[in-house]
């Protein structure tokens, strides 16, 4: 009897193995669903990880090696300890000893990079150089004396040789080498075997002999630039009024020629310079770094270096100052980017529940006889999670690996956890579905279809619910904008505002199909009428997942589109600002004339469309009140019918050219009063009477004929415009050249070929820079992300929608055939059958997407999210939120014209087929 039943149990068909090979197509199609969910769940958080560790790395790279370097410096030992005790101290040895256990102290995150950190002695007040044939601006040169390591590693020699400290030196030694880079031999006229006495070492100068001009091989290191003065000569001054200026430089004596500084008056000092090193450190690292670094300067930190460097050692850095401008970026990007990231997720999440949802609407008869027939929940719910967990499981454990191997230098855990997210969600959905809707067996099938379903009260009560979270939602976003990540009911206002329109939708739905029903029921043919019918008797789980899935996606892609449609019309406005037309040529500071042939010259590079020269002062002065006080404000000379047609062209402060030309004026002579183009903050301090500026450009009486608020010669300026003819002295300073297809290489070689020191400024070139940064770059791509899987799951959507029901389209094709409905009849049956789904979800889709739009556009600032900062650069007014005509229209018409592609497919095919055959192989499975 054993071996019989167990010969029993073997002769049974495994459940899981029979349910894949039933329908192998769909269990492949519901794990790419899984592959390409979890993926994205998994990559999303790596890839935030990942331009966030990016910025912050870029952010210390491109800032000053003098402000990221973190310093430790001593002063020199005191006079109290013996002279032989105090010069060993600043030997290499002893400084080396101490870089070490320095080293070793520097708290993590914080790392050095060892290429570029360096040590050594150095005069903290420069030193008087005494020689008659050194440049005097108005005072003799200064010198930095220092006796920095690894200066043979770090330059290569251009002519003579390295210096070296010949014998023991001490701090009476006069007599010492020194190298200098090119660029301070070339300003101090220095050469090899040059001698300077510098002064400040008591009675007797230092003699010190030039043995070597060396270049740096990497001039923008931490090497070099932490104390700038080492690599080029700089101008200084003193405090005394007036200012006296001079040359301050440096002198790079050999390391161990450090004990001659202890003689000096120049304040010397012991130092070890880190410069940060970057490769290690992550955003999740921000925090950990701020501590450490106030710990450093001021804490426990700085208890432990003071072991090492001495009681009175001090730390000092603005490696602070730069990670908090980072952070300050971070967090006013993160939580727009968040608003995106919830939006993909839900919309991934819903998609899913759907999937599942319509796998159990064409079981359901399955479901129903296992009930009757006596299968218990718990066993149904445990056959259909194991059957789910099969396609789901791997398929999330591809997506994590993909994800994985696509974006690196990202934090592991949080990829894990989306990824598992995405794969209980898929095994749990069809287990929850089929428990839910078989809690007893069913007597007959009953009626599930939208005409006759009635929402009960736990729906009304749902639906109100969602619909006050909205509200709330999308209020708190208008007021305090998407100021907080954390904030989930802010985050999720688009993907609410969506939900709303499904449910209001699902819930009109049966209303135009009944309008329509009526007069196609009077009418001769049978297409529409049975269309129609059939709309309406489509199961309610059947149209409303679908139509839920395919709002939330086209609102998340209108949503998306929206964004990046913004985001590059405030970099475009940008870049217009910083140029003011389409390239800008100017001499140094827009302060010298232009060469005479430079405007015809400019006018034959390829592209340019026209060229505009203006004469700028920006020191020109108004006399206000009665004691001759003056306020500066910008002059700007132009042509007015040229200029006048470049500020319509660039939408910069548009004004006919007549505003500038008085009436009854008799030439263009100067003496007269101007009518002038103002700001508004400057049109206010001058008033409507006439008013006295004076300037390089000469003289002249203004009166203010008309006000706007920017001009493209100064966009971010204060600024008064006049005819040029009215100045004394009207030379252009500056041009500005217009084109669609400006040629900026060329246009650059045709300056160079006309002058020197002139610059042009590209607008194209402008706007490519604004792109670069990691932060606003990886948020971009995240809505670039979220509008194409907006767009990819309200596809999706549609075809599991359609393929669900296509079994039944195709029996119902069959059975009309035998009836004597024509092929053309039956591919029309099929489009308007399809169609009415689509027009709804396409329609609504536009309608939420817009509505989304206007009402969160005013708690969503895109300026830091376009542009990589706002230091420096003019403001640009309207980097708000605004409706992207495309990213409405194009998903919702391509969702229409998937649903009418997919029913033309299916009823062609279905004509290849006969009514028997159909009729035998329809039934649903």
């Amino acid at each position: 009897m054993a071996w019989g039943r167990q010969r029993t149990e073997r002769g049974v068909a495994p459940w899981v193995r029979t349910r894949l090979r039933t329908a192998p197509g769909a269990a492949v199609a519901f794990g790419v669903l899984v592959l390409v969910t979890a993926f994205l769940a998994a990559a999303l958080p790596r890839a935030l990880d990942a331009y966030e560790t990016k910025g912050l790395r870029q952010e210390i790279a491109g800032a000053p090696p003098a402000a990221t370097s973190v310093e430790l410096s001593a002063p020199q030992p005191g006079l109290e300890i013996a002279q032989s005790t105090r010069e060993k101290a600043v030997r290499p040895p002893a400084l080396a000893a101490v870089r070490r256990a320095a080293l070793a102290r520097l708290p993590a995150p914080l790392r050095a990079d060892t290429m570029e950190s360096a040590y050594g002695v150095r005069t903290s007040k420069s030193l008087v150089g005494l020689n008659h044939w050194l440049p005097v601006i108005d005072a003799p040169p200064r010198f930095t004396l220092v006796a920095q390591s690894g200066l043979a590693a770090h330059s290569t020699v251009r002519g003579g040789r390295l210096p070296i400290a010949t014998g023991e030196v001490t701090a009476g030694t006069r007599k010492v080498e020194a190298a200098v880079t090119e660029a301070t031999a070339r300003t101090l006229r220095l050469r090899v075997g040059s001698v300077i006495d510098v002064d400040g070492f008591g009675g007797t100068p230092l003699v010190v002999r030039i043995t070597g001009i060396v270049e740096p091989r990497r001039p923008q290191g931490g090497y070099w630039s932490a104390e700038p003065v080492l690599r080029t000569p700089g101008v200084a001054a003193d405090a005394p009024v007036p200012p006296q200026f001079y040359w301050d430089a440096g002198l790079l004596l050999a390391p161990g020629a450090a004990p001659v500084l202890l003689g000096s008056q120049g304040e010397p000092e012991l130092y070890w310079r880190f410069a940060p090193a970057t490769d290690r450190l992550t955003a999740q690292d921000v925090p950990g770094l701020v501590s450490r670094i106030a710990s450093l300067e001021g804490g426990p930190e700085l208890l432990r270096m003071r072991e090492v460097a001495g009681g009175t050692a001090a730390v000092a850095t603005d490696l602070e100052t730069v990670v908090g401008s980072y952070s300050t970026t971070r967090v006013a990007i993160t939580p727009v980017v968040a608003v995106g990231a919830f939006g993909i997720g839900a919309v991934a999440a819903v998609v899913l529940v759907m999937a599942g949802g319509l796998i159990a609407v064409r079981r359901a008869a399955e479901l129903a006889l296992l009930r009757a027939r006596g299968g218990s929940l718990r066993g149904i719910a445990g056959r259909l999670l194991a059957e789910t967990a099969v396609v789901a499981v791997p398929a999330a454990t591809a997506g994590l690996l993909l994800a994985v191997l696509t974006v690196d230098e990202a934090r592991l855990l949080p990829a894990v956890l989306g990824a598992s997210a995405v794969a209980l969600l898929a095994c749990a959905v069809l287990p929850v579905r089929a428990v839910v809707a078989h809690r007893r067996p069913w007597a007959h099938a009953e009626r599930d279809d939208l005409a006759h379903a009635r929402p009960g009260r736990r729906r009304t009560v749902a639906e109100l619910t969602v619909l006050v979270l909205a509200v709330g939602s999308v209020v708190a976003l208008r007021r305090r904008g998407a100021s907080s990540a954390g904030d989930l009911l802010v985050s999720a206002a688009p993907v609410l505002v969506g939900l709303i329109a499904a449910l209001v939708l699902v819930r009109l739905y049966p209303l135009p199909l009944r309008w329509a029903a009526r007069p196609a029921a009077r009418g001769r043919g049978v297409v529409g009428f049975l269309s129609l019918a059939r709309a309406g008797r489509s199961s309610t789980v059947g149209v409303a997942l679908p139509l839920l899935a395919l709002l939330l996606a086209l609102t998340t892609a209108a949503f998306g589109g929206s964004v990046l449609a913004g985001v590059s019309d405030a970099r475009d406005r940008a870049a217009l600002l910083a140029t003011g037309a389409d390239a800008r040529i100017a001499g140094p500071g827009e302060v010298t004339p232009l060469p005479a042939g430079l405007a015809g010259a400019v006018r034959k590079v390829a592209g340019v469309r026209a060229v505009t020269a203006v004469r700028i002062e920006r020191t020109a002065e108004l006399t206000s009140g009665g004691a001759g006080a003056k306020e500066g404000l910008t002059l700007i000379g132009v042509e007015p019918a040229s200029y006048a047609r470049l500020a319509r062209q660039t939408h910069l402060g548009a004004f006919p050219a007549d505003v500038l030309k008085p009436k009854g004026a008799q030439g263009a002579g100067t003496g007269r009063v101007l009518n002038a183009v103002a700001s508004p903050g400057l049109a206010e301090r001058l008033g409507r009477a006439p008013r006295r500026i004076t300037s390089l450009a000469g003289d002249i009486t203004v009166r203010v004929a008309a006000v706007r608020s920017r001009t493209p010669a100064a966009p971010g300026a204060d600024f008064l415009l006049v005819d040029a003819a009215g100045l004394t002295h009207s030379d252009p300073t500056t041009l500005l050249a217009t084109g669609a297809a400006l040629d900026a290489p060329a246009l650059r070689t045709a300056v160079r070929g006309a002058g020197k020191g002139l610059t042009v400024t590209s607008r194209d070139e402008e706007r490519a820079a604004l792109s670069d940064a990691p932060l606003q770059a990886g948020a971009e791509r995240i809505y670039t992300t979220a509008a194409l899987a907006g767009a990819g799951y309200a596809v999706l959507a549609l075809l599991l929608s359609l393929l669900q029901s296509a079994p039944e389209r195709a029996a119902l094709l069959a059975r009309l055939h035998t009836m004597g409905l024509t092929s053309r009849q039956g591919r029309r049956l099929l489009s308007l059958d399809a169609l009415p789904q689509a027009l709804l979800a396409a329609s609504g889709g536009m309608l939420a997407g817009w509505a989304t739009v206007r009402l969160l556009a005013p708690g969503i600032d895109l300026e830091r999210l376009a542009l990589a900062t706002a230091a420096g650069r003019v403001p640009v007014i309207g980097a708000s939120l605004r409706t992207d005509l495309w990213s409405l229209l194009l998903p919702a018409a391509g969702t229409v014209l998937l649903a009418w592609a997919v029913a033309v497919a299916q009823a062609w095919w279905a004509g290849r087929r006969t009514s028997i055959t159909e009729l035998r192989t329809g039934g649903m499975r």
